[in-house]
């Protein structure tokens, strides 16, 4: 079975967000790296070479394939920050309609800036989708 493409790999999450080209996205994701780690309570690591990831959890499909993936996490990637984990929850619609400015993909909350947002419903929004992620999804 093939391995999974995002491991966590021990690099440095402040080397890696320190070289983000992009002045607001490096600004915006040192901010996030305070927020969601003092949320969590989790210390951040790289998964893969772009996501910044708090907390961990395993998943197992019905298909057999399993792995360990971060429980919530952050990119600042060049066109936005894509955010992970935070939009599964039961809490998370509601949020959402009350966060601000931002799009939503397969599992990805894209925000062009923090700036856009309301960053109260964001915390809550990290808050709910680690729990959401830690227990619900929890499968060992």
């Amino acid at each position: 079975m093939a391995e999974n493409k995002t491991q966590a790999t021990g690099a440095s999450v402040e080397e890696f967000l320190a070289a983000v080209e992009h002045p607001v996205r490096r600004g915006d994701g040192l901010r996030l790296l305070t927020l969601m780690s003092g949320i969590t309570g989790e210390a951040a690591e790289m998964w893969g070479p772009t996501i910044v990831g708090f907390g961990r959890y395993h998943y197992k499909y019905a298909s057999g394939r399993e792995g360990d993936a971060p429980a919530i996490g952050l990119s600042p990637r060049k066109s936005s920050l894509s955010l992970y984990g935070l939009t599964d929850g039961p809490e998370a619609n509601d949020l959402l309609g009350r966060l601000g400015k931002h799009k939503l993909g397969a599992g990805c909350l894209y925000v062009n800036k923090l700036d856009d947002v309301d960053e109260a419903v964001l915390a809550d929004l990290i808050r709910h989708g680690y729990r959401h992620v830690t227990t619900v999804l929890h499968h060992g």
